[in-house]
């Protein structure tokens, strides 16, 4: 199915009406954000190169060891949207689903970050950056769809500390949250 093609004009038989019925604008719905999950599994460090040894073991600390770690990182990707009248969709989630995986999962899982993606090549692979990262990669695609915007990307390094990023429009700004404030995120 063309993501370009909105769902309930496939959807729709002759005369039928969605549960929102066709004299009933989709604003009336109002905004919707509608969120997909996925997990990935990847290693990294963290490394300034422009730093002495000393200074990136003094901030990252163990977190800094070149042969780097790994985890079990879980994303959340948010879409925005009107529901369709018809379909009673923001997005068809099957089609958001292959665009995360082919987007994301296929080029993220199972590697290392530092060593073979190229966004990580140079910038330090964060839980912050990641989200970015992650952003980047998505938002044309869901662009391109019509129908949504990305709203928002989450990732979540364990279950206690994650990072989110809403796009320029929001600030531009990764925020995260976790329990200890300091570099080391072991």
């Amino acid at each position: 199915m063309s993501p370009r093609v909105r769902l309930g004009e496939l959807l729709k038989p002759e005369g039928a009406a969605g549960i929102l019925s066709n004299s009933q604008s989709s604003r009336d719905s109002g905004m919707i954000l509608l969120t997909r999950r996925a997990t990935f599994s990847a290693s990294h460090f963290y490394w300034n190169p422009e730093w002495s040894e000393e200074r990136n073991q003094a901030v990252f600390g163990r977190c800094a060891n070149r042969n780097g770690h790994g985890h079990n990182y879980t994303l959340e990707v948010t879409v925005t949207g009107e529901v369709d009248p018809v379909s009673g969709f923001v997005v068809d989630l099957k089609w958001l689903k292959d665009v995360i995986e082919r987007e994301v999962l296929d080029v993220y899982d199972h590697r290392h970050l530092n060593h073979e993606v190229p966004e990580f090549a140079k910038a330090i692979p964060t839980t912050e950056n990641i989200a970015v990262a992650v952003w980047k990669r998505l938002e044309a695609p869901v662009a391109a769809a019509g129908g949504a915007r990305l709203g928002k990307v989450r990732v979540y390094e364990t279950a206690d500390i994650f990072a989110e990023y809403r796009g320029q429009e929001n600030g531009g700004q990764a925020s995260g949250g976790h329990e200890n404030g300091g570099a080391h995120r072991g």
